[in-house]
C-alpha cells in the first residue's frame, strides 16, 4: 500500500491540492500498479473531501475503487459518514496500539477503547465499508505492553476487520526486533493479514520492512521518495528493488515508471530528491571514478543488478578530476568522437585541471575542450572573441563594445542594453543581422547556478538555451564572473551555429 497522499502529506511543508492528489493517485494505480493507495485522513478539510471524492469518482469508473483507502478515527459514526459521502469504500481505522496511548491520550481503559472500536466496525459494516485497523504505536505496545496488544487483537478477532496494520509509529525498531515481534504476532494469529508500516527515524525503515517480509507479513506500506512524518517512511523504489533482487519476490510494480513518478511527486511536494538517493537520485547511475568506467568497458565489471534501464534511466559517466581516460572515452563515444592516445592524454589533463577548479564539465562541453586543447577536431573555433569592454555606471545605461573574428575576418560593434550581458548580445546581433545580413539565435532561457561543491566565491555556471532554425540547444559557460560565464556560453553557441551555417551553404 502506498501512503504518499496520506502519511507522505504529513511531511513538514507538504500539501497537495486536489488535482495533484488525483494525478498522483492515477500514477500510483495505473502506471506504477501499486495494490492499494491511502489517499487522505477523514474530517481534515473541505479541500480534502473534494480530493477524495475526485479520486473515488475516477477510480469507480476504472473498477479501482476497492484499492482506494482513507484513514478514519474511532469517533462513532463521524469518520464513517465522511468517508461514505466521498464514495470511498475502505476505512483504515486508527486505534491505539499501546497501553500508554490508550490510557494517557484517550484517558480510557482497554475495555472502553475496544468497545468504541467495535462500535465503529459494526457501523461501517452496515454502510458496506471495508475496515482495516491501524494499531498506532504498535512498536512500543508490543515492547512494553504486549498483553494490551493481544487483548485488542483477541477482542477484534470475531469482527469483519480485514487487515491489521502494525506501525512503527516513532521509528524505534531495528530489524532484529521486527523479526522477534512479528513472529510473535504471526504465531498467535497465523491466519490474520498483517501489514507493516515503517518510519525512518534511525534510517532503518527499508531494513525493517525487509525484516517484516522475512517474518511473514502480507502487506507493506511505502511512500514515493520516502515522504512522511519526521524522517519519513520506507521509499517504494528501494523496497521494490530489494524485494526483487534479494528475495526474488514478485510484485505488481512497474519499475520502469518509478523514476517518472518520483519526479512528479518531487515537483508537487517541493521536497527535492537527494542526488545520492538510491534508485531515483540524480547521481546513482553516474560513474565518476575512471577505474569504474574502464571496468564497465571490460565486461561491465562495475555493474550490479540495479541496471538503470530497469527504471527508465541510463548510465552516465561524469567528467571531473577523477574521471580518467575511460570516462572521457565513454562520453566521446556517445558523441561519435574518436581520439588517439596522445589527444586523449591532453584532453584528460585539461578536464582534471577544470575539475580542480570545481568546474562542471558536461558531455556538451567535450567538443569544445577537444577543440581548445588540440586546436583541431570535431569543431573548429571559427568565431573568436578578440576583445570586449562592458561598463556599468549608476544612472547610465550599460554599454558594450566588442571585437570578434569570424572565419578570419574581424568585426567591431557597440551597443547599449538593459544589462551588461544584454548590451554584449545586442552588439553581437548588430554584427550578424546588420553587417552580415544573417540570422541570430533567439535566447529562450538563461539560468545561473553555483556548480556542485561551489561556494559564494567559487565559479558561476551559466546555462543558456537558444533557438535557431527550429532547433533548441543549450550551451554552458563557467567563470568567477557571471557576465564572463554568459559570454563564454555565447561564444560556444556562435561556434555551433557557424558550423551549421557552413554545412547549409
Amino acid at each position: 500500500m502506498d501512503t504518499t497522499l496520506r502519511d507522505g502529506e504529513q511531511t513538514s511543508g507538504v500539501s497537495f491540492v486536489p488535482h495533484e492528489k488525483l494525478m498522483i493517485a492515477r500514477l500510483l494505480l495505473e502506471d506504477l500498479k501499486v495494490d492499494r493507495v491511502e489517499v487522505a485522513s477523514a474530517r481534515v478539510s473541505d479541500g480534502e473531501f473534494e480530493a477524495v471524492k475526485m479520486i473515488c469518482d475516477w477510480a469507480a469508473r476504472r473498477n479501482l475503487l476497492h484499492k482506494v483507502e482513507v484513514l478514519g478515527f474511532v469517533d462513532g459514526h463521524t469518520s464513517v459518514d465522511w468517508i461514505q459521502r466521498t464514495g470511498c469504500r475502505v476505512i483504515n481505522l486508527l486505534c491505539k496500539g499501546s497501553l500508554k496511548h490508550c490510557t494517557q491520550q484517550l484517558k480510557k481503559t482497554p475495555e472502553e477503547h475496544l468497545a468504541d472500536i467495535i462500535n465503529v466496525v459494526h457501523y461501517a459494516d452496515e454502510q458496506d465499508i471495508t475496515v482495516n485497523v491501524y494499531l498506532e504505536d504498535w512498536s512500543n505496545g508490543i515492547k512494553d505492553s504486549p498483553e494490551y496488544v493481544f487483548q485488542l487483537m483477541d477482542g477484534l478477532r470475531e469482527t469483519s476487520v480485514k487487515r491489521y496494520m502494525l506501525p512503527d509509529t516513532l521509528g524505534i525498531l531495528n530489524p532484529l526486533q521486527v523479526i522477534e515481534y512479528m513472529r510473535k504476532m504471526k504465531k498467535r494469529y497465523p491466519n490474520t493479514h498483517l501489514d507493516f508500516h515503517a518510519h525512518n527515524d534511525y534510517d532503518l525503515a527499508v531494513s525493517n520492512v525487509l525484516a517484516a517480509v522475512l517474518s511473514g507479513v502480507k502487506g507493506l506500506h511505502t511512500t514515493i521518495n520516502g515522504l512522511g512524518e519526521r524522517a519519513g517512511n520506507a521509499p517504494l523504489a528501494s523496497v521494490q528493488a530489494i524485494l526483487k533482487d534479494h528475495f526474488n519476490a514478485a510484485t505488481n510494480i512497474d519499475e520502469s515508471r518509478l523514476n517518472d513518478v518520483s519526479r512528479v511527486v518531487e515537483s508537487y511536494s517541493g521536497i527535492m530528491i537527494p542526488a545520492n538517493k538510491p534508485i531515483v537520485g540524480e547521481n546513482v547511475f553516474t560513474q565518476v571514478a575512471g577505474v569504474h568506467a574502464d571496468g564497465d568497458n571490460k565486461n561491465n565489471l562495475y555493474c550490479n543488478d540495479l541496471l538503470p534501464e530497469r527504471f527508465g534511466r541510463k548510465r552516465e559517466y561524469a567528467l571531473g578530476k577523477t574521471s580518467g581516460k575511460a570516462n572521457i572515452r565513454k562520453n566521446l563515444e556517445d558523441l561519435g568522437l574518436e581520439l588517439d592516445e596522445d589527444a586523449m592524454r591532453k584532453v584528460t589533463e585539461r578536464i582534471i585541471e577544470l575539475g580542480d577548479k570545481k568546474e562542471l564539465v558536461t558531455q556538451e562541453d567535450l567538443p569544445y575542450i577537444v577543440s581548445d586543447v588540440l586546436k583541431h577536431g570535431a569543431i573548429g573555433e571559427k568565431v573568436k572573441l578578440k576583445s570586449y569592454f562592458v561598463n556599468l555606471a549608476h544612472g547610465l545605461k550599460p554599454m558594450a563594445t566588442l571585437k570578434i573574428e569570424i572565419n578570419g575576418k574581424e568585426y567591431e560593434e557597440s551597443s547599449g542594453g538593459d544589462g551588461q550581458y544584454d548590451a554584449f548580445v545586442r552588439a553581437l546581433r548588430k554584427i550578424y543581422k546588420v553587417t552580415l545580413g544573417r540570422k541570430f539565435p533567439m535566447l529562450t532561457n538563461y539560468a545561473v547556478t553555483i556548480p556542485p561543491g561551489g561556494r559564494t566565491d567559487a565559479f558561476v555556471q551559466t546555462v543558456i538555451t537558444w533557438s535557431y532554425d527550429e532547433q533548441v540547444f543549450r550551451t554552458r559557460g563557467l567563470d568567477a564572473d557571471q557576465t564572463e560565464a554568459a559570454i563564454k556560453a555565447t561564444m560556444k553557441m556562435l561556434n555551433l551555429i557557424e558550423d551549421e551555417y557552413e554545412k547549409s551553404k
